[in-house]
């Protein structure tokens, strides 16, 4: 499958300490996308991912809301260039 975009998201809200970062990966993978999410200091997640443009927009949806005992209050979107970097979806430290 051809990675044709890259977004870096930003996730806002109660995401740390609700599965965020697991279910990040669990819906990475189930739309064949490759990446990295982790926890940030400042209690948000961060993600990068890349993939086909509908399957990445796929997953930008469901950030929206996140797993069930997340709450989203603000998701930012940055367009990046595709590296091709990646061989999976993983959970970073």
């Amino acid at each position: 499958m051809k990675s044709d975009t890259r977004v870096r998201l930003e996730i806002f809200g109660r995401v740390q300490g609700v599965f965020f970062r697991a279910s990040t990966r669990k819906q990475a993978t189930k739309l064949g996308l490759f990446g990295w999410v982790r926890n940030r200091s400042d209690g948000s997640v961060e993600a990068v991912a890349e993939g086909p443009r509908e399957k990445v927009e796929a997953l930008v949806e469901w950030a929206k809301s996140g797993p069930k005992l997340a709450r989203v209050d603000n998701l930012e979107v940055h367009q990046e260039e595709v590296s091709g970097d990646f061989d999976e979806f993983e959970v970073r430290r």
